[in-house]
């Protein structure tokens, strides 16, 4: 009878029904990059395969994220559990429109950075294995937004960062392991503190599952630390995002690497911090939340100043690239500091389009080195002479970044501006308006010195490109034109942008279609 018991209580925690064609969506972005990046270390020695197997897999990612997408619009948030065990016990996949719209922009512009690496990754860059750790990396990436699990979402993390360790130091020039060193070790710090919370999580609740813990904190007794808790993670994600005061790592080594490995950092790291505090302290510790939006408003506003100020005070491309994306991270913090579906829905909106235009930002200052030989603003003139259309552009791009008209960054702006001050918040407000007066400075500086000077000439004179270096160059500018009409849709077009980021932010806010994706109605818990 004991053996009887045993067998009927293991069935009751076992998934029967088999798993539909359709649920394979929920980890194809996830399995694809993986099985992928398994076949380029099996052809190690065929380099030349790498980038069409790369860019074939990233291809695939984004068809599998626009379906996923589309399903997940049309239907709710979908759920897939690991090994037949129900949830909580199985590991469970939960995608609703937040981390479907995160995992599609993520795949797009990681196909554009591959496109634009095609001709830039020399033989020695794939020798050393640039693809396999690309797609090892945009795993990781995938499946931190696409899992439902915080210590899934922990390995995740762990995997998207030992790819971009390698990533990161790849080259192996001085400058390049002195920021890899920064980054590994205020990263590595980050995790710990990540592994710790999520393990007095466990310790609380005995459940890692996040939709079984939106159901039970609201439910925890008075003892229960979930101020502490709620604080552990800020401080975590806030490390992961580089948000004041702990961000002094990102501009100590996002301009070391290559401009494609920078391009990728800029536009897809930081938002998975950004996507883990939208998760946790909406999801799951949504009271704690408004308990801290004091202190998460105080940190938006001097992420954002501190970012902008740091833009103006630098002459390097890539470093002001690098406190751009640290103002960006700001401005997306303010949305959760305010918790409100419209400053949510300008969190979002604002994230995909600081994943396109801060990645092209990059590339652009690739290009700009390419063709006036330095990223130094000491050194760059000339460049409207050079490539009028490049000056183009740089234009696109600026405007996008900086917030204005007809780029990608001024609706989600206004929209957190309206939040905030509908909320009373006039303070997160101006804060907003004035980082992104100073970013328009900074951007106009560059564009001023590099694009319309005509004085300065670099050391050595200007470069002379090489066949192939016109190649590169011609693809860089299209995969930048690509990002670039992708940011002018997004500022002329906003409407589905918008109406996808406000049912993103309702199923943060109301969390009852997530918790039913994974515990559906007489299904059991």
């Amino acid at each position: 009878m004991a053996i009887e018991g045993e067998i009927v209580g293991r069935t009751a925690a076992m998934i029967a029904a088999p798993v539909t064609a359709a649920d394979w969506l929920v980890v194809a972005p996830v399995l694809v990059p993986i099985v992928c990046g398994a076949i380029l270390l099996m052809i190690r020695h065929n380099v030349r395969w790498h980038a069409v197997v790369a860019v074939a897999a990233l291809v695939a990612m984004v068809a599998a994220n626009v379906a996923l997408l589309m399903r997940v619009l049309a239907e709710g948030p979908v759920s897939m559990t690991m090994g037949s065990w129900l949830p909580p016990f199985g590991i469970s996949f939960t995608v609703d429109a937040l981390g479907a719209m995160f995992s599609l922009t993520a795949s797009f512009v990681a196909l554009a950075c591959c496109a634009y690496s095609v001709l830039d990754i020399d033989a020695t860059g794939r020798r050393y294995g640039f693809y396999p750790f690309l797609l090892l990396m945009m795993a990781g990436v995938s499946g931190a937004f696409l899992t439902g699990d915080m210590f899934n979402l922990y390995v995740w993390f762990e995997v998207f960062l030992i790819s971009s360790f390698g990533l990161l130091i790849l080259g192996s020039e001085k400058p390049q392991i002195d920021g890899a060193t920064k980054y590994a070790i205020l990263n590595l710090v980050g995790t710990t503190l990540f592994l710790i919370a999520t393990g007095y999580l466990y310790g609380t609740f005995g459940t890692l599952n996040m939709a079984d813990l939106a159901a039970r904190v609201g439910q925890a007794d008075a003892a229960a630390p979930l101020t502490t808790l709620a604080s552990l993670f800020l401080l975590a994600f806030c490390m992961k995002a580089a948000a004041f005061p702990v961000n002094f790592w990102l501009p100590a080594s996002y301009h070391t690497p290559p401009v494609i490995t920078g391009a990728l950092f800029g536009g897809l790291l930081t938002k998975v911090g950004i996507y883990a505090l939208l998760r946790t302290m909406l999801t799951i510790f949504a009271v704690e939340r408004a308990e801290l939006a004091g202190v998460i408003g105080w940190i938006a506003a001097a992420t954002m100043l501190v970012g902008a100020l740091g833009a103006l005070a630098q002459s390097d491309i890539r470093r002001i690239s690098g406190f751009l994306v640290i103002s960006g991270v700001g401005v997306m913090l303010a949305g959760i500091a305010l918790g409100t579906e419209r400053g949510l829905s300008g969190t979002i909106f604002y994230a995909v389009h600081s994943m396109v235009s801060l990645s092209a930002l990059y590339l652009l200052g690739g290009l700009m080195r390419q063709r006036g030989g330095s990223f130094s603003l000491h050194s760059l003139s000339g460049l409207y002479a050079a490539s009028p259309f490049l000056t183009l552009l740089a234009m696109v791009v600026s405007l996008a970044v900086a917030g204005l008209p007809p780029g990608s960054g001024l609706w989600p702006k206004v929209m957190l501006v309206k939040a905030a001050l509908d909320g009373g918040e006039w303070p997160l407000a101006f804060a907003v308006l004035l980082s992104g007066f100073l970013a328009t400075i900074a951007l106009g500086r560059v564009f001023i010195l590099a694009f319309w000077r005509t004085d300065a000439v670099p050391a050595g004179g200007r470069p002379v490109e090489a066949p192939g270096q016109a190649a590169a160059s011609r693809l860089g500018v299209a995969t930048i034109t690509l990002l670039a009409l992708a940011m002018v849709g997004m500022g002329v077009m906003p409407e589905p942008f918008v109406r996808a980021a406000t049912a993103a932010a309702g199923g943060l806010i109301d969390t009852s279609a997530y918790v039913q994706a994974v515990f559906p109605p007489g299904g059991g818990q």
